[in-house]
């Protein structure tokens, strides 16, 4: 099973729209990357069947570095450690 390609970010959050935990750990990616500098992306992934099926359940789902970070919540502090690591 593929993962959406991310570009340049080093975070991506995959959600789909109208979920409150997408929305909530959206807006806490934003901020620690704003405060971090790092990068962020999100992906709908009800635009991919692929990525439906893979996450449904489990949306938000937040990558670091093309590896899987978090699900459900984001975890400020540990999210702000693994920025602080080089890509």
């Amino acid at each position: 099973m593929t993962i959406a390609h991310s570009g340049d970010a080093r975070v991506v959050v995959y959600s789909r729209p109208g979920c409150h935990l997408c929305e909530v750990a959206e807006g806490l990616v934003a901020e620690i990357c704003a405060d971090t500098g790092a990068s962020w992306t999100r992906v709908d992934i009800t635009s991919d069947p692929d990525l439906t099926s893979r996450f449904t359940e489990q949306v938000p789902v937040t990558f670091v570095d093309g590896a899987q970070h978090d699900f459900w919540r984001v975890d400020p502090v540990r999210l702000r450690k693994a920025l602080g690591r080089t890509p």
